[in-house]
């Protein structure tokens, strides 16, 4: 019997038999459902990626508003686009570490203050100019101007000179920092002609793919670029992200074969999701996190007090319960969590209606606070802030809640007004998390949280080689963002994700949701 189904798998995977005739087969041979599906995915695996075919995806968290500058990539649909024609010198690992991409090796002087990036030769843009060091460079550069709006400026503070020497480039930093690597793997610093100060919106790069239809907040067509120059990746001859941020709508679309994978996957009705046949939801914990953000230079946020009693009147558990359903942990304040490798647990912050009363009553402020939200800042979100809303009235603090439209939320809400729900999808390392949104000079310091001895710390931490020195300053910064902060964070989202047996090549991986951003780029097609 072995014989005969390995024989009809060899016939599905070579396109002379569907998968549905083998499962057909395979039942009158007496063989289960789940044993079958086992057979057929060992069988592709074996098999090795296939070339050519079309992979769908379903995406959420983008808009019309969107650019494809990827300094100003802002929401999973951008950083999935720019990851199909744009590559950064390193990569996240799957295993969390560091690996090359544009650079094909790095160093450090013993004191981890100047580091040099070896620049892979005989790559070329889609354009068909050859990839330099110079190009290397001038996108440094970029990302790094007063006047740049990139989301990778609070990262490249601290970096004193920067030049090329050959096919080197070479980074001289003011104070040392042991974590360079990771903060290079940076999904806005994708490597392009003259570092985009021709035109960075051209999506011209050194990735597998080359855009041939772009229809921002609602589709874009990336064809095979003929001279990429990994062939261990970019298997598909086309992929097509289609924008779906609808929760429902979006499941729909995978449920009924439209895409072949989907990221953010409803918590409430993954369980549900996964007893489908031919699907497969793929859930990893992290460190995402779904966060009420509030500026703390506008009134009344400004209130220290105010602050306090908001925190206080969050109940994160019952978010965790009502939202999350088990996918995903509780927060406390801070945007870092066991994730990480230098983190410190601050005792938890628990919902407290008397102490949220209590400091209410202390800010003098006798208004009413106002809530943005919206279902593309977090899956569940208006159902959060309705939570967050019973939760604060049991303290006597009256929160009005206002629903924006998805389309447009992450150019005119979300950095913009004074608070609202959002999310982060975290970072690698802390340095990157805290240098990237609660830095005072940082571009994309959503809370407007600005503190002479947390940034103090946070530079110190960079040329602190000693471990556990620099883990009691990252615990310090953590507290100051736990008190003083802009940041509500009641809970940590695992990334729940959904595939159908259509595609394959699905493996785990640290960073963000799909693979870190890679899955259509690193899977295949089977039928």
């Amino acid at each position: 019997m072995q014989n005969k189904l390995d024989f009809f798998a060899g016939r599905v995977i070579a396109g002379r038999m569907s998968r549905r005739e083998f499962m057909g087969r395979a039942a009158a041979l007496g063989l289960t459902a789940a044993a079958a599906n086992g057979l057929m995915t060992k069988a592709v695996y074996a098999a090795g990626p296939q070339k050519g075919g079309t992979i769908k995806v379903g995406v959420n968290g983008s808009g019309s508003a969107d650019s494809l500058d990827p300094a100003l990539s802002a929401n999973q649909g951008q950083t999935m686009v720019t990851r199909l024609w744009g590559e950064p010198l390193l990569e996240q690992a799957a295993d969390g570490g560091v690996e090359p991409r544009l650079a094909e090796s790095y160093s450090s002087s013993p004191d981890a203050k100047a580091w040099t990036f070896k620049i892979r030769s005989g790559v070329t843009f889609s354009n068909g100019k050859t990839m330099t060091a110079e190009d290397v460079l001038a996108t440094m550069e970029r990302h790094s101007g007063e006047d740049t709006k990139s989301g990778a400026l609070g990262i490249m503070r601290g970096i004193q000179s920067m030049r090329v020497e050959g096919d080197k480039f070479i980074i001289e930093l003011e104070q040392p920092n042991a974590d360079l690597p990771f903060l290079m793997t940076d999904y806005h610093l994708l490597i392009q002609p003259n570092g985009g100060k021709d035109d960075p919106t051209a999506a011209v790069g050194t990735g597998p793919y080359i855009l041939k239809s772009v229809e921002p907040g609602v589709r874009f067509v990336g064809e095979k670029n003929p001279n990429y120059w990994d062939d261990s990746q970019g298997h598909a001859e086309t992929i097509e992200l289609i924008i779906i941020n609808d929760d429902t709508a979006r499941v729909a679309a995978l449920q009924s074969g439209q895409v072949h994978m989907i990221n953010r996957v409803p918590p409430r009705t993954a369980g549900l999701v996964a007893r489908a046949s031919g699907i497969e939801v793929r859930s990893k914990s992290g460190p995402g996190h779904y966060v009420f953000i509030a500026h703390v230079d506008t009134e009344p946020f400004s209130n220290p007090d105010v602050m306090m009693a908001l925190k206080y009147g969050m109940n994160r558990q019952e978010m965790v319960d009502k939202i999350l359903f088990g996918y995903g942990t509780v927060g406390n304040d801070i945007p870092v969590n066991g994730a990480y490798p230098l983190f410190t647990p601050l005792p938890q912050r628990e919902y407290d209606p008397d102490k949220a009363a209590f400091h209410w009553k202390k800010s003098g402020y006798d208004g009413s606070v106002l809530l943005r939200t919206s279902d593309n800042s977090f899956p569940g979100a208006p159902d959060a802030a309705a939570l967050y809303q019973q939760s604060l009235n049991a303290a006597g603090i009256p929160l009005e809640v206002k629903r924006e439209p998805n389309d447009g939320y992450w150019s005119e809400v979300w950095n913009k007004q004074p608070f609202c729900t959002s999310y982060w999808s975290g970072r690698p390392v802390q340095d990157q998390m805290y240098s990237t949104a609660y830095l005072s000079t940082a571009d994309w310091n959503d809370t407007r949280f600005k503190n002479e001895k947390f940034d103090q710390l946070l530079i110190s931490a960079r040329a602190e080689l000693d471990l556990a020195k620099r883990k009691q300053m990252y615990a310090d910064m953590g507290m100051i963002l736990h008190n003083e902060g802009g940041l509500i964070c009641p809970m940590f989202n695992d990334f729940i994700d959904a595939t159908t047996d259509k595609v394959a090549g699905w493996g785990e991986s640290k960073g963000f949701a799909l693979m870190n951003f890679y899955a259509p780029i690193k899977m295949w097609v089977t039928a």
